[in-house]
C-alpha cells in the first residue's frame, strides 16, 4: 500500500505566539460546515465517531439531507448511553484560502444540550491526515507540499 508523502508536520515555540499560556484549555475551533462557520467545534482525539448536535443542524436550515440509521449508542464522559438521531454526511472545510481543505465527513447526530456545535474525532481527523497540538491550539494538516493551520480559539474555549 502506498502511503501519501506527506510533509512534515511539528510544533515549535513559534506556534505559541497568541496562545495564552499556562493553560488547560480544550483545542476549540472554527470550521465552515455546509456553508455555515460551525464555531464551537471541539476537537477530540479520544472519540471515534465526530458528532454533531440537532439544534445546531437545524440552526444550519440544511435541506434535502436523510439520516442514515444508527444502532449502536454512543456513550458520554459518565457512562450514559445516547443514541443517536442517525448520521449524516455533510462537506467540512478547514482553514483558508490557500490552505483550505475540504472533506465529507460522517456526523452522528443526537438531540442532546452541548456547549459545542460539533465534536471531531478520530475518524475526521484521519481523512484530514491531521495533527492536534492543545498545548499549541493548533490542528495542522498537509495541504499539497505545505502544511494547514487551524488556530484554536482560547476565549471560546474558557466560555463554557
Amino acid at each position: 500500500m502506498d502511503l501519501p508523502q506527506d510533509p512534515i508536520i511539528n510544533f515549535g515555540p513559534e506556534d505559541l505566539q497568541g496562545v495564552v499560556a499556562p493553560h488547560n484549555d480544550a483545542l476549540v475551533v472554527t470550521t465552515t460546515i455546509s456553508n455555515y462557520d460551525g464555531t464551537r467545534i471541539f476537537i477530540d482525539n479520544k472519540s471515534f465517531m465526530s458528532i454533531f448536535f440537532k439544534r445546531t443542524l437545524d440552526q444550519m436550515k440544511v435541506e434535502g439531507f436523510e439520516f442514515e440509521p444508527v444502532s449502536t449508542p454512543l456513550y458520554g464522559f459518565a457512562g450514559q448511553a445516547i443514541q443517536p438521531l442517525g448520521q449524516i454526511v455533510l462537506p467540512l472545510s478547514v482553514a483558508s484560502d490557500p490552505r483550505r481543505v475540504t472533506k465529507m465527513i460522517t456526523f452522528a447526530v443526537v438531540d442532546t444540550p452541548s456547549s459545542y456545535n460539533g465534536i471531531l474525532g478520530l475518524a475526521a481527523l484521519k481523512d484530514f491526515r491531521a495533527v492536534a497540538s492543545t498545548c499549541h491550539q493548533k490542528l495542522k494538516f498537509p495541504v499539497g507540499k505545505g502544511v494547514g493551520v487551524l488556530c484554536g480559539d482560547q476565549k471560546v474555549a474558557r466560555r463554557f
